[in-house]
């Protein structure tokens, strides 16, 4: 059975689960007396362990709000631009959510009880609802795509073997937090807030999954807990674009800056093309739109879709950056995590700056023109479909 095949009903899966857990609890309590408020699920273990959703819920900013998947149409444009996105390369083995991996989700919930069943429920319903849309995605884009699974297709995937997990790291999505999250899951650190930036990034203290050979990288494929998380990508771009072009970097300014002054920038000074300093952000949309770069992409603007392989690879569980606290929470208690470990909220990294959010992404892009505003997002166009992102201006196509 191909990968699409094997999708998991992860919402099913939780209610069963649920309600499992509460015939269990009323036959104890048939023996101790133990009474529960009509309606209400039992907790097998101290509720602490389990994240106070109503309390923790982010809200999404303007322009990201997760579309109706049951109205979810596609156009004759839009398949003509999902056919014609870059394609996934390589060709036979699927990997998909297999018993082993179902089971470790089982286990968790019958472990962990119930907090707050309607908050569960919905988000379960939520999460499933973004797999059967990838599935639908991927059977009609994608279904043609060579199925070898390879160690490039897995090069951004990061292992916690402790927990058996699987993580794909898309940048300015949360990216630098849950990987001190890996590192304390891993044993590599006692806590979250100690870990500086440089250390995520640079030391490498977690394993990769293309370090493995094909057949520990298989294994682990098809047995661990798969994770992304994603963000509406216009603002992501904005951010990484913040980030790398806006504040002080040797390395992004050098390696992208000076290529991108020298080509779109007349009359550039001496200054600008020895340093790479200050580009603008039109200039950095020119250079993303060019079908003739100077110098490759980055993984801090590629499509979310070209990181993790979602078509390829099944990912029992697709997160949004706009509910991040949340779901990452619910997430940690699914694994088993220790229950006082929760993903840090903090940016240690241009700490002064304002957080992107979508009225910054929109002022950005009043910086450039209608149209390529409109080529940005046929760029991103994938992602918005897969991950379900509404348009985020009004006059798009």
């Amino acid at each position: 059975m191909d990968v699409i095949g094997q999708f998991v009903t992860f919402g099913a899966k939780v209610a069963l689960l649920l309600q499992t857990l509460s015939t269990l609890d009323r036959e104890r309590g048939k023996s101790d007396n133990h009474q529960t408020a009509e309606g209400v699920l039992p907790s097998l273990v101290p509720p602490m362990q389990f994240p106070h959703f109503e309390n923790s819920r982010q809200t999404a900013t303007p322009g990201s709000r997760e579309q109706d998947i049951n109205s979810h149409h596609v156009s004759k444009r839009q398949r003509k631009l999902l056919k014609t996105s870059p394609p996934i390369r390589h060709a036979t083995n699927n990997v998909s959510s297999s018993s082993s991996s179902s089971s470790s989700l089982h286990s968790s919930f019958s472990a962990s009880g119930s907090f707050g069943p309607e908050s569960w429920i919905k988000l379960t319903n939520t999460l499933e609802a973004r797999q059967k849309l990838m599935k639908e995605m991927c059977a009609k884009y994608k279904s043609s795509i060579s199925r070898t699974i390879t160690h490039h297709h897995v090069k951004y995937l990061y292992v916690v073997d402790k927990y058996k997990l699987l993580y794909c790291q898309v940048p300015k999505a949360g990216c630098s937090n849950w990987k001190r999250t890996l590192m304390v899951l891993a044993g590599q650190a006692s806590n979250t807030q100690s870990i500086k930036h440089d250390t995520v990034h640079y030391d490498n203290h977690l394993k990769k999954l293309d370090s493995f050979d094909q057949q520990g990288l298989m294994h682990r494929l098809k047995t661990y807990t798969k994770v992304m998380f994603v963000r509406e990508p216009l603002e992501r771009m904005v951010s990484a674009y913040r980030d790398k072009f806006e504040n002080p970097n040797d390395h992004y300014h050098s390696l992208f800056g000076k290529p991108i002054i020298s080509k779109y920038r007349a009359n550039a000074s001496s200054e600008a093309l020895r340093t790479g300093n200050g580009v603008t952000f039109k200039e950095f949309v020119q250079y993303l739109l060019d079908g003739h770069r100077p110098v490759g992409m980055d993984i801090h603007w590629e499509q979310a879709n070209q990181l993790c392989n979602p078509c390829l690879i099944y990912y029992d569980f697709i997160g949004k950056f706009e509910n991040m606290e949340e779901e990452s929470n619910f997430l940690l208690r699914l694994i088993r995590a220790p229950h006082n470990l929760k993903l840090p909220n903090f940016k240690d990294r241009n700490p002064s700056d304002k957080r992107t959010s979508m009225q910054l992404t929109q002022n950005y892009f009043s910086q450039v023109s209608m149209l390529e505003r409109q080529r940005v997002y046929d760029f991103y166009y994938m992602d918005y479909q897969m991950f379900n992102y509404s348009k985020p201006f009004k006059d798009l196509y």
